[in-house]
C-alpha cells in the first residue's frame, strides 16, 4: 500500500505576521544605524568651522561692544575733563586750566579740538604771551578741518594782536571775507577792515563802512558806538553811498548819502587816526 509524503507545514497567517513585523523593526534599526552614522559624521566633518565661524562671531560682537564702551567712555572723560577745565578759567586758574586744555588738542572731534585750542590761545593772551596767543589762534585760523566759525574767529583774534606788524592790504585780504552784514563777525571784522582802509589812505571806503556798522542792531553795543564815533568824525552818517570800491567788499551795499562827503570842509576837519609806520 502506497503511502504519501508528508505534508509541508503551512505556517499560519499569525507566524508570517510575526515574521514581517520582526523583519521590518530590524531594517528600521538598521536605517536608524546608517543615519547615526552619518550624522556623526557630519558633526566630526562640519563641527570644527562651524565652532570656528560661531566663535568668530561671538568675538566680534564682543569686540564691538568693548569698542562703543570705550569710544563712549572715553568722550565722557573728555567732556569732564573740559568742564573742569572752564571751571577753573573761570575762577582764574589760569595755568590749571592749561594743564587741562592740552591733553584735548590731540582726541576728540575737530569741533573739541578747536575749542580747547582757542581757550589755550586765550589763556596765553590773558597771560600777556601775545606772541604765543598769536600763533595759536593762527594755526586754528589754517585748520581745514575746524568748523568754520571757529577759523573765522581765530583769524581775526590774530589779527587783532598782529595788526600793528601787518601791512594795510594784508589786513584787508585777511578781514574783507569776513566782513558781511548778517554774519557774526561783522563788527569784528568790519572794524579792523575800516582801521585798515584808513591806514591805506582810504577814508572813502572806511567811512560809510563804519557807518554800516554803527546801525547794525546785531553787533554788540560798545562796537557800535565807536563805529558811530568814527564814521561821524569822518564825516558820515547812517545812511550814505557807499562808493564802488567800498561796495565790491562783502557787506557794503549802496547807501544814500547824508553829510559831509571825503574831501570837504567837514571831512577835512575831523580828525582820523595815525596811519602806521
Amino acid at each position: 500500500m502506497a503511502t504519501n509524503p508528508p505534508k509541508t507545514p503551512v505556517p499560519s497567517s499569525k507566524t508570517a505576521e510575526r515574521d514581517a513585523a520582526q523583519q521590518d523593526g530590524f531594517l528600521r534599526e538598521v536605517d536608524e544605524a546608517l543615519r547615526e552614522e552619518q550624522m556623526v559624521g557630519m558633526v566630526k566633518r562640519y563641527a570644527v568651522p562651524v565652532g570656528g565661524a560661531i566663535a568668530v562671531l561671538l568675538l566680534a560682537v564682543g569686540g564691538y561692544w568693548a569698542w562703543d564702551y570705550s569710544v563712549k567712555s572715553d568722550a565722557a572723560k573728555r567732556s569732564e575733563a573740559a568742564v573742569l577745565a572752564f571751571d577753573k578759567l573761570e575762577a582764574g586758574q589760569l595755568d590749571a586750566a592749561a594743564k587741562d586744555l592740552t591733553p584735548l588738542l590731540g582726541d576728540g572731534s575737530p569741533a573739541s579740538r578747536a575749542a580747547a585750542a582757542m581757550n589755550l590761545a586765550a589763556i596765553a593772551l590773558a597771560q600777556g604771551k601775545e606772541d604765543e596767543a598769536a600763533k595759536r589762534f593762527a594755526v586754528i585760523a589754517a585748520d581745514a578741518s575746524a568748523p568754520k566759525p571757529f577759523r573765522d574767529l581765530a583769524a581775526i583774534r590774530e589779527v587783532t594782536i598782529r595788526y600793528d606788524t601787518m601791512k594795510s592790504e594784508d589786513v584787508i585780504a585777511r578781514m574783507k571775507p569776513l566782513a558781511i552784514p548778517g554774519s557774526p563777525f561783522f563788527g569784528s571784522a568790519g572794524e579792523l577792515l575800516g582801521m585798515a582802509y584808513l591806514d591805506s589812505g582810504k577814508p572813502e571806503l572806511a567811512g560809510p563802512l563804519f557807518a554800516q556798522i554803527g546801525k547794525d542792531k546785531t553787533v554788540p553795543q560798545s562796537l557800535r558806538g565807536r563805529a558811530k564815533q568814527m564814521s561821524s568824525s569822518l564825516g558820515y552818517d547812517g545812511g550814505v553811498d557807499i562808493p564802488s570800491e567800498a561796495a565790491e567788499a562783502p557787506g557794503a551795499p549802496a547807501r544814500a548819502k547824508a553829510g559831509a562827503q571825503p574831501g570837504t570842509p567837514a571831512a577835512a576837519a575831523a580828525p582820523a587816526p595815525a596811519p602806521k609806520q
